[in-house]
């Protein structure tokens, strides 16, 4: 039963945040945190590099996913040094990823993709699980092939979730407007939808829809991943990992086909997006490698999970992890600003 509570709790903590997400940061003072000047301008202002929300939304999802995959392969009596080991080669191919595959099908240089992330991470999971397994010497460190992927999967799919309230402060991602919707989809979404407001946030800019209500499609995202996610963990619970791993990837990737249905902003030219058809594609091969990879037996302890935590060396590794995300996805590289100091005399 103390798994079981400790799930609802961390539920419960989910939607509360999604819920503040939702009802926050579309507004135009959530996008940015912090300016830092840079250089100093002729007339005495200086030029300054944006610190943004949706930076630190996003190092906040990887701190989450990153303790999911602790937590559940800690629970699994699996050595803390190989779980760092599988989070660090997953992230150093996934983060740069999700960069490189935006590039190659939206043509930009400055923006990500969770989905193209996803794609990669999906792909290398299971060559990189056998290959650590191969060299890792002694069963005592050997991997789990499928409980790895299922707590991978779900440490993914609640990252993807709460990562979405990134979306929320950038304005990224965003969804059809609701008067351009038939009279069903109106009806359906015209309660929860979005109003984003801000001249700099994504929406604005490229979309020119700020202050019209939109088909909530991040936070819809998040739901489903947050649900998903749960129910995958329910799976793990029993024992079930090849079950996990398949649900949690086909609920996560069947929603990226139907959400971008939804979407407004630019998806490509074809009857199919690029990403409709990674989803597709990773669906295919998580259900593949279910059914080749060896599902060994393993019994999950919440204790065992959480001493992981304990470790001086892991707490250091989540904050160099979560610094990390944050300075690499938070310093825009598509928005300025101007700033001026001047001491307040009044006060002297």
């Amino acid at each position: 039963m103390t798994e079981y509570a400790f799930l609802a709790l961390f539920t419960l903590s989910c939607l509360a945040y999604v819920r503040w997400g939702a009802r926050t940061l579309p507004r135009e003072q959530w996008q940015f945190a912090a300016a830092l000047p840079i250089a100093k301008g002729a007339d005495g202002a200086w030029q300054g590099i944006n610190l943004t929300w949706y930076g630190l939304l996003t190092a906040n999802a990887y701190l989450i996913a990153v303790s999911v995959l602790l937590l559940l392969l800690g629970g699994l009596a699996v050595p803390p040094s190989a779980i760092v080991a599988l989070a660090t080669i997953m992230l150093l191919a996934c983060v740069p990823a999700s960069r490189i595959v935006a590039g190659l099908v939206e043509k930009k240089a400055h923006t990500f993709t969770v989905g193209g992330a996803v794609f990669v991470g999906t792909v290398l999971a299971p060559w990189v699980i056998m290959a650590m397994n191969r060299l890792g010497g002694d069963a005592g460190r050997q991997l789990p092939p499928l409980a790895t992927l299922a707590a991978f999967s779900i440490a993914y799919t609640f990252g993807e979730g709460l990562g979405r309230l990134a979306c929320l402060s950038f304005g990224c991602c965003y969804g059809k407007p609701i008067d351009a919707c038939s009279p069903a989809m109106r009806r359906l979404f015209a309660p929860i939808a979005l109003v984003f407001s801000g001249e700099t946030k994504k929406i604005a800019y490229a979309g020119e829809m700020a202050g019209v209500a939109v088909v909530p499609v991040q936070l819809l995202t998040s739901l489903v991943h947050v649900a998903g996610g749960v129910a995958a963990i329910l799976l793990f619970l029993q024992g079930a990992f090849g079950a996990s791993f398949a649900l949690s990837i086909t609920v996560t990737q069947g929603w990226r086909f139907a959400s971008e249905l939804l979407r407004a902003d630019y998806r490509g030219t074809g009857l199919l997006s690029a990403y409709q058809v990674m989803g597709i594609v990773a669906i295919a091969y998580s259900w593949g490698a279910m059914l080749f990879l060896p599902d060994i037996p393993a019994r999950f302890s919440l204790a065992a999970g959480l001493a992981i935590f304990w470790s001086p060396a892991i707490i250091i590794s989540l904050q160099i992890i979560w610094l990390s995300i944050l300075l690499y996805t938070g310093l825009s590289r598509v928005t300025t600003a101007e700033l001026r100091f001047s001491v307040r005399r009044d006060r002297i």
